[in-house]
């Protein structure tokens, strides 16, 4: 059997790796020179521990761990005036997972734990045609090849879906927020803590969000800034007129806000996105199939975690169903209450994040207070956070085959 990947991210490269252990070929095809870099620090939960720590990669992690303590919240002057600490919450719960670590950190590690892929940069996937020996894929500049099996694991706007299911709109649900993220420095003590800051609605948007990931202890951080909006029709590849519009939505914020906006403009690692949700009834059709945001996105800090456990699901249902079909249909129903329990969205949901007045954001943060006052919280939500993280991982024979022989 071989298969092909569309990206060269988490999912699509921990799929890689796993192929490979099950003596399965991969090619992975990646629209981007080289592998991504930059990116802002993303959780291992539940799980996905399990997986990484099968893969071999767990101390690896570990090594390149941000090193957070939690979330501090900051008023206008920069003064605190909540806390949550990642404990707060139990194993692997809470808005900081135990194990976190920066995205591009956990591609270099998962690009080194599948070497034996095959990789084809700068290149993506143009058409997909089914036959009676498998399915060809058209590349942009790759000759045309046959495959077992096509898997998109390309992102919420993924080629892979447009084209094996047709369009795009219908499969992407609007959550109404935008993101943008770059690495900076701050002169900032922020000891390890992530920080965050938020402000009303203005300048012609809702609720608006600045968070600090502290990365070392150099000064080096992950900007994030978020804020509530309609949709603005901005080209995703028009880079300058993104950072325009994120200069714009925090004109006049303060605090330490000017500062990251000055090194926004040089920053070559710059993200900026509208927030979306997958919604499919199924995730295959005929020999294609979807692997992490193609397929289920739209979770509050799972998406890493189901991509990890979603590969190491669908590599072992590749390896021992009589054919892709009943590959995917294994794969669909070994992930899919696990997905559906995960992408449940509190109460309030991003309203809680950037809520658009003071005195919404005065609110939250006495919740939040209160939340981490209360008796029995670490076990109270450190249950919710593993009921979301359940899923009975199989050790699947031929990767039991595998282990014995290294």
């Amino acid at each position: 059997m071989n298969v092909l990947i569309s990206g060269a991210g988490i999912g699509g490269l921990a799929l890689a790796h796993w192929l490979h252990r099950h003596g399965i070929a991969a090619t992975v095809v990646e629209r981007a020179p080289a592998l991504r870099s930059g990116g802002q620090a993303i959780d291992i939960r539940g799980a996905a521990r399990t997986v990484v720590e099968r893969m071999g990669i767990l101390d690896a992690i570990r090594a390149n761990h941000t090193g957070t303590h939690g979330i501090v919240y900051v008023d206008r002057r920069g003064a605190p005036v909540a806390r949550m600490a990642g404990d707060d919450f139990g194993d692997s719960g809470g808005v900081v997972a135990e194990i976190e670590i920066l995205r591009n950190d956990l591609v270099r590690i998962l690009h080194e734990a599948a070497p034996e892929a095959e990789y084809l940069f700068d290149d993506h996937l143009t058409a997909l045609h089914e036959g009676a020996n498998g399915i060809t894929a058209t590349f942009h500049r790759a000759p045309p090849r046959t495959f077992d099996a096509v898997v998109g694991a390309d992102g919420l706007r993924s080629g892979v879906r447009a084209l094996a299911f047709g369009g795009d709109r219908q499969y992407v649900r609007d959550l109404g927020m935008y993101g943008s993220y770059f690495a900076a420095h701050t002169t900032l003590d922020l000891d390890g803590w992530e920080v965050m800051y938020n402000l009303p609605a203005g300048n012609g948007v809702g609720g608006r969000v600045l968070m600090l990931y502290p990365v070392g202890s150099d000064g080096e951080v992950r900007a994030m800034f978020s804020w509530s909006s309609p949709t603005l029709g901005l080209d995703r590849r028009d880079t300058a007129t993104q950072k325009a519009t994120l200069a714009g939505v925090f004109a006049g914020a303060g605090w330490e806000i000017p500062s990251l906006l000055d090194q926004m403009w040089g920053a070559d690692d710059f993200y900026f996105a509208r927030s979306g949700a997958t919604q499919l009834d199924h995730w295959s059709r005929g020999r294609a199939t979807l692997l992490g945001d193609a397929a289920f996105a739209g979770s509050l800090g799972m998406g890493t975690s189901m991509a990890l456990v979603g590969a190491y699901v669908l590599a072992g249902e590749l390896a021992t169903a009589t054919d892709p079909a009943a590959a995917f249909r294994g794969y669909e129903a070994g992930m899919r209450d696990f997905v559906t329990r995960n992408l449940k969205r509190p109460p309030g949901g991003d309203r809680g994040f950037a809520p658009a007045s003071r005195a919404g954001i005065w609110l939250r943060n006495q919740v939040v207070r209160t939340m981490t006052k209360l008796p029995g919280k670490s076990a109270m939500t450190g249950n919710l956070q593993a009921s979301a993280n359940a899923i009975a991982l199989k050790d699947y024979p031929l990767l039991r085959d595998a282990v014995k022989t290294t």
